[in-house]
Order: structure tokens, then C-alpha cells, then sequence
């Protein structure tokens, strides 16, 4: 009971001084998407050849819309798959925002959107240059954007309000429950079970990223700030990490097969990055 008591506490401690920043952050951002999104849909299929760069850079955004909307266009055949890997590879969910809430992580959140921002624009141009004749298939211009929850209410306060609650939720959850492995089973038993230090770690960070919401990003997020991934392995999780955007790609694109293929392109763009960093001793 005592190790419970302590555990609860600390979670608490942890988590609720987020609230009041998360949902600013999201107010902001609801305001960025509600107004501004057509516009961002608009630039992402003008910029024909610039495409993987302004996929990355708007993936960046920490917003399930974004992935949403790149899989809509792709699968009207709007941008191509090159820039559909950028904003898939670029999007970290609510990763950024756990971050932000945590003082003294500001030169991580820099240096996560850099490497993240790199790994996509060369990821999706070598993409267009190789991949796209083996994977595309042809496409007709049909619904860009009505698969995300984000639009199902009107204004901005109450989608934000939604998603604080739900990023809470999530991340007190699982605040909690990775304290109590700690304090219970220590730092370094948990870190051995995660493969530390072992150049596979990225391997088993990138298929916890495919996880289908925010759940993914928040325990890659969490782990990492446990001390139990590092920050190559993070990485890794978080560039297959695209919110509901796969879910999307496969309920909206006519060929499963060519869905299932750039799953294992977006699989092998994040663990190589995962690999390469970790070299580099990241």
C-alpha cells in the first residue's frame, strides 16, 4: 500500500501541472487547424516538387489533422508518396507538447523537430525518386478531409477541451503505471527488457509507434523521459507515429496492398534513422 500511496503521488505530481499548458497548446493549435487548414491543403498540392519539404515541415505541427489530411490528398492523388512519408514521418502526436510541459527538455524538442524534419524531406524525396513507380498505383481526386474527429464540433474551446482531457487521461495512465514497473522492478531491469543501449531498440520503439492514436506517442514520450528509450530509439517510434493517419490511408486509398507497402517503406525509413543515430550515439 505504501509503494501505491507513493506512486499515485508522484503521478499526481507529475501530470497536473500540465493541464492548464495542454490546453492552451491545444486552444492554439485548434485555432492553427480551424483556420487555417484549407489553406495548408491548398499549399501542399500547389508545391508539387517542394512537397516532402512543406510535408515535413507542416508534419511538425503536433496535430492528427495534418496525417489525416496527407492521406486524403494521397489517396486522390493530389501529392505524392514522397510527401505522404514526410508528414507521416515528421508528425510526433502530442510527443512535442509532453515535452514542452517538462522544464529543462528545451534543447531535446529542438533537436527531436530538426533530425525529425531532416529524416523526412530525405526520406520523402528518396521515396519519390525510387519507391513511388513499385508502390503508386493510380489514384482519382475524391474527399480530402472528413475522416478526423478534430471537425466534428463546432469552435475551437471544446475540441481543445476534448483533447486535454483525452492527453491527460493517457498520459496520467501511463505515468502511473510506468512509475509503479520502476519503483518496482527498478530503472535497470525495465531498460534491459527494452533492449538499451542494443542497437535493436529502435526496431521495437518504431512498432509501439504504429499504436493508432496518441496512446504511442505519450508511452514513447514517457519511456524516453524515464530514462528507458534513448533518444535514437524515440526518434524511431515517432516517425511511425502519425496519429490515425494510417488508419485513414487504409479506409481511404482503393489498394490495401499499396497501403501495406508503404507501411513497411515508413518501417524501414524509422528504424534506419533509429540505427543511424544510435551509430552516431544518440
Amino acid at each position: 500500500m505504501e509503494l501505491l500511496e507513493h506512486v499515485f503521488i508522484h503521478t499526481v505530481n507529475d501530470t497536473i501541472r500540465m493541464l492548464p499548458f495542454l490546453f492552451v497548446a491545444f486552444l492554439l493549435l485548434e485555432a492553427l487547424e480551424h483556420y487555417s487548414s484549407s489553406w495548408i491543403r491548398q499549399t501542399l498540392i500547389k508545391l508539387e516538387k517542394a512537397g516532402p519539404i512543406v510535408g515535413a515541415l507542416f508534419g511538425c505541427i503536433p496535430q492528427c489533422g495534418f496525417s489525416v489530411m496527407a492521406a486524403n490528398l494521397y489517396a486522390g492523388g493530389v501529392v505524392s508518396l514522397g510527401t505522404l512519408l514526410a508528414v507521416f514521418l515528421a508528425t510526433s502526436d502530442e510527443a512535442l507538447l509532453i515535452l514542452m510541459a517538462h522544464p529543462g527538455y528545451e534543447r531535446d524538442i529542438f533537436f527531436l523537430l530538426i533530425v525529425k524534419v531532416i529524416i523526412a524531406v530525405i526520406a520523402g524525396y528518396l521515396a519519390d525518386i525510387f519507391f513511388a513507380r513499385f508502390i503508386c498505383t493510380k489514384k482519382e481526386i475524391g474527399d480530402l478531409c472528413h475522416h478526423c474527429g478534430c471537425h466534428d464540433h463546432h469552435g475551437i474551446i471544446r475540441p481543445a477541451l476534448n483533447h486535454t482531457v483525452k492527453l491527460f487521461a493517457y498520459i496520467f495512465v501511463f505515468t502511473g503505471i510506468l512509475t509503479f514497473v520502476i519503483e518496482a522492478a527498478g530503472l535497470e531491469s525495465v531498460s534491459s527488457f527494452l533492449l538499451q543501449g542494443s542497437i535493436f531498440q529502435p526496431f521495437l520503439a518504431a512498432l509501439l509507434g504504429f499504436i493508432p492514436n496518441c496512446a504511442a506517442s505519450v508511452l514513447l514520450t514517457e519511456l524516453y523521459l524515464g530514462g528507458a528509450l534513448s533518444f535514437a530509439s524515440v526518434i524511431a517510434g515517432l516517425c511511425t507515429n502519425a496519429g490515425i493517419g494510417l488508419i485513414v490511408l487504409f479506409k481511404v486509398n482503393g489498394s490495401k496492398k499499396e497501403c501495406l507497402k508503404f507501411v513497411v517503406l515508413l518501417y524501414a525509413a524509422a528504424v534506419i534513422s533509429g540505427i543511424l543515430l544510435h551509430l552516431a550515439g544518440l
